[in-house]
């Protein structure tokens, strides 16, 4: 008589995948030290922990990147992602064009012509997650509705970031109003810069579940974060509106598939 043995086997992961989960684990622990180090260490704490979260997000995402492309791929696009966006910022913060009257304190440092040298990486580490939403929702060959979805995820995002940035005075409107103290137009520039650097750097396939599941942690700690932590209710439920419409149309358009690894 053969006995059947029936066993719960874990995945085999390859050494891109460790690599993807440990870097995706380390920036998901720095976010939850940031108000610690806050409470602990006061304000002044602030600055550095941005600094530090967006360093490991941005570690993430190359590596996520680094095992869909290969190095040579990743970096051409983290410097493409990285120039256009910084002219921008630049044109930005010395016209008004494309985002509004605004400019950037001495908060962060250190700084090209105004514009701190965290902010392209900042642009870097969440187009990358809108290109996997894109991907997810409208596919890469309909190339004109991925731009616009990959944009509209991105700016999606802002509707966290802007407000609290300003609150935590890294950056400053001539004319504050609109959205929670930011200009409308600050959106459409959004929307704009994102689609452009979107259609020039034409991202190849990305891997989506380990992009989404930066979105999707995204998502919930600017949430978290905002609403307990940082005294910002307003924009912590019409962010969690904003991107949680993006992840449902991205659960939704996938709602057919097994597996997204």
């Amino acid at each position: 008589m053969i006995r059947t043995h029936h066993a719960f086997l874990l995945p085999s992961l390859n050494r891109s995948q460790v690599i993807r989960i440990g870097v995706i684990g380390v920036w998901v622990l720095a976010m939850i030290a940031l108000p610690i180090a806050r409470w602990i260490w006061g304000e002044g704490a602030v600055t550095w922990g941005v600094v530090g979260v967006s360093l490991f997000q941005v570690m993430a995402v190359f590596a996520i990147l680094v095992g869909d492309w290969g190095w040579q791929r990743t970096l051409r696009t983290l410097i493409v992602v990285a120039m256009l966006t910084t002219l921008a910022e630049i044109l930005g913060s010395r016209t008004g064009i494309p985002f509004g009257d605004y400019r950037y304190t001495e908060a962060l440092q250190p700084q090209i012509l105004g514009v701190p040298l965290l902010i392209p990486l900042a642009w870097f580490m969440m187009l990358p997650p809108a290109w996997a939403v894109a991907q997810a929702i409208v596919g890469r060959e309909r190339r004109l509705a991925f731009i616009v979805v990959s944009a509209v995820a991105l700016t999606a995002w802002d509707l966290f970031l802007d407000p609290q940035k300003v609150a935590w005075g890294f950056w400053v409107w001539a004319e504050p109003g609109g959205y929670f103290g930011v200009p409308w137009t600050n959106y459409l520039g959004w929307l704009l810069v994102a689609a452009l650097v979107t259609w020039v750097a034409r991202p190849g396939s990305i891997s989506l579940l380990p992009m989404l599941l930066i979105y999707g942690i995204v998502w919930i700690f600017q949430t978290i974060g905002q609403a307990l932590f940082w005294n910002q209710p307003g924009p912590a439920l019409v962010g969690f509106i904003g991107m949680g419409l993006v992840l449902l149309a991205v659960v939704w358009s996938q709602r057919s598939q097994w597996t997204l690894w």
